[in-house]
């Protein structure tokens, strides 16, 4: 069997160490020392200021946008994962789907500017697969008009543009680490401010608005993480270089057997810089995907349909027609990608696909 993917697991003598500690101080939750930790070491090696470890990418979006006005629009992709507008909804706001560029695949900034209204409150664009958005024009237009820039920035571990983390970019990005991700918690992720008071606000609201022992300030959520979570993710940093290293050079081996093929490939506007975490193609027709997804599963090879469907088509939205994002999640198909993964199996699935694609 070729999963589509499986997680990282570090050394258990490593992960045991810091699980000893645990055990030690009998301190499990509420921002124990591994948590402090972790925040330290992570702030450190993605080189940015501020940030915090929270129980998942979906309760750091529902973070980020409690940091808003209540009510009204937020602009965003129908071409993410489902959390990014269920997180819009949760939080009581209308998402307004923006449709993407058809060879990136990213939210096409002048769609946004077509549907910025008085009523606007953000624009929350996703970095598709690690690779970056119109950074540059999307934060031009939130400066034309005063609206925050926000980031899913779910897959975008290690990933970088101009040589700057792509989680540094906006008014304030989201990292998942879930375990289906190149980096993880077994589940978690991380808000990543842009200042000491967005950061100080965030850390109140995910601790139910605790301001000191009794004193609370406002609403807040349980959106802490763990010692357990936390010692798994700073067991796997000191293997963090290998992994995205590992991670790109097998992407680029996909691409240099499949750059001349009858499929659709991305363009990439960080090439180079992108973390490699997955691999998409693009397939002429939704049966011809729909035939090699059912091919590759009779030989044992599990391939993804991801993402899909386009999210203006999700039952609790109303839809709005996103032509390229319908057409390109009835067609997208991603590889497996994992960090044992062997040339062999990458070869099995390449030449599994090249068959049913010709």
């Amino acid at each position: 069997m070729i999963p589509f993917t499986k997680p990282f697991l570090p050394e258990r003598n490593i992960y045991d160490e810091f699980v000893d500690g645990i055990w030690e101080r009998n301190w499990i939750t509420n921002h124990g020392p591994l948590v402090e930790k972790l925040e330290k070491e992570i702030s450190a090696y993605l080189d940015i200021q501020y940030l915090s470890f929270v129980s998942s990418g979906t309760i750091g979006l529902q973070l980020l946008l409690k940091m808003l006005p209540e009510g009204g629009e937020i602009i965003t992709t129908p071409f993410s994962y489902a959390a990014t507008t269920s997180a819009i909804s949760w939080q009581g706001y209308s998402p307004i789907f923006a449709d993407i560029l058809s060879q990136r695949l990213t939210i096409d900034p002048e769609e946004v500017r077509k549907k910025i209204t008085p009523q606007t409150r953000a624009i929350l664009a996703t970095h598709i697969y690690g690779n970056a958005c119109e950074v540059e024009a999307l934060e031009l237009i939130g400066k034309e008009f005063s609206i925050p820039v926000l980031y899913d920035g779910a897959h975008c571990f290690g990933s970088k543009l101009g040589g700057r983390s792509l989680l540094e970019y906006g008014d304030m990005s989201v990292l998942s680490t879930h375990a289906t991700k190149l980096y993880h918690t077994v589940n978690g992720g991380f808000v990543i401010s842009k200042n000491a008071n967005q950061k100080h606000e965030i850390d109140k609201l995910m601790n139910f608005g605790h301001r000191g022992l009794n004193n609370f300030e406002g609403v807040g959520i349980n959106g802490k993480s763990s010692e357990f979570h936390a010692a798994i993710c700073l067991a796997i940093l000191e293997n963090s270089d290998e992994i995205v290293e590992r991670r790109k050079t097998q992407s680029a081996y996909y691409f240099q057997n499949l750059k001349d093929s009858n499929f659709d490939l991305l363009d990439i506007k960080n090439a180079g810089e992108t973390n490699g975490a997955y691999f998409p193609i693009i397939c002429k027709s939704r049966q011809k995907s729909q035939d090699l997804i059912d091919g590759a599963k009779s030989v044992d090879i599990e391939l993804r349909r991801y993402f899909n469907p386009s999210l203006n088509k999700l039952d609790y939205v109303n839809y709005s027609s996103c032509p390229n994002a319908e057409d390109i999640a009835d067609r997208i198909i991603c590889l497996p990608l994992y960090h044992d993964m062997t040339r062999a199996e990458q070869d099995n699935v390449l030449t599994e696909i090249k068959k049913s694609h010709e």
